[in-house]
């Protein structure tokens, strides 16, 4: 199949953009990295009036530390994120997920910003960016506003993001001592979406004991599941016992669906032998 007709522009600017997206409203589409998009027009799953290619958008491209934040462009691809030093310095959790992303080809052309707009529930970005909690800094001809990653994701295919907003940037908090991290997953064939992923961080005292932790699932809802089970780790060394208490307590608070692909018992499984290998990792990797 062919896309449906629609007008097509390539702005330079972000007020350009919102231009078209206030005029548009949801009847434009924006264009970044077109790993999701372009598939969905062929086969007119999506049938915009307007396509608005931000790729000319300079301003939207880019990696920079301020403070204590890492912030990243929305235009930024996932191939930068797998490859850049800063990103490796400040979060190496990101670096590493951006890596498991499809193959060479979708990691050179997709965007941070598509794959958090896109909001596929199994994609390794959002999973990530919940853990971490992060924000996506969003703009509109009416101003801007920060959005948490708590508010971001709504279920399938849905955010908060209102039709005539952009997103520009996502802030990360940047790790510091005594972090550890890791993300784990299956899937069915390389390159495929995860059945399951999970990506979990520790921080420890001097005493070895977790000050805090966060872990985030894929694949086993509509929306990457942030675990709040992740706090049973705080004030406890990171051992074998305490490990698998987490997991196993994490596998009790989601209810994932069965498809054509895996059971929701199956998926359940793999949430928790995935969150005990995660959190394994992540307490092994600590770094002074």
């Amino acid at each position: 199949m062919k896309p449906s007709k629609f007008r097509y522009t390539a702005p330079s600017m972000v007020a350009e953009a919102l231009d078209f997206l206030n005029e548009y409203g949801s009847d434009a589409k924006i264009l970044a990295g077109g790993q999701s998009l372009v598939p969905m027009l062929n086969l007119r799953l999506a049938r915009p009036k307007i396509l608005v290619d931000i790729n000319r958008v300079e301003e939207l491209s880019f990696i920079r530390v301020e403070g204590d934040t890492l912030v990243i462009g929305a235009l930024t691809r996932h191939a930068e994120l797998e490859k850049s030093e800063i990103v490796k310095q400040n979060c190496p959790l990101l670096s590493e997920a951006a890596a498991l992303i499809g193959s060479r080809a979708v990691r050179t052309r997709g965007t941070i910003g598509g794959s958090l707009a896109h909001c596929d529930p199994a994609a390794e970005l959002p999973c990530v960016l919940h853990a971490l909690g992060a924000e996506a800094l969003v703009v509109s001809k009416q101003g801007e506003r920060t959005i948490s990653m708590d508010e971001f994701f709504i279920t399938y295919f849905t955010t908060a993001l209102r039709p005539d907003e952009l997103i520009r940037e996502i802030r990360v908090p940047v790790f510091t001592k005594r972090m550890g991290h890791a993300i784990t997953e299956v899937w069915r064939r390389y390159g495929d979406f995860a059945l399951v992923n999970v990506a979990a961080w520790i921080k420890t005292d001097s005493d070895e004991k977790v000050v805090g932790a966060g872990i985030a699932l894929g694949g086993v809802g509509g929306s990457p599941h942030k675990a709040k089970a992740a706090d049973l780790l705080v004030g406890k060394r990171p051992d074998e016992k305490a490990i698998k208490e987490t997991a196993e307590a994490v596998a009790d608070e989601i209810s994932p669906e069965s498809d054509n692909i895996a059971s929701s018992d199956y998926r359940r499984h793999l949430a928790k032998v995935l969150t005990r290998r995660a959190l394994t990792l992540a307490a092994a990797r600590i770094r002074g």
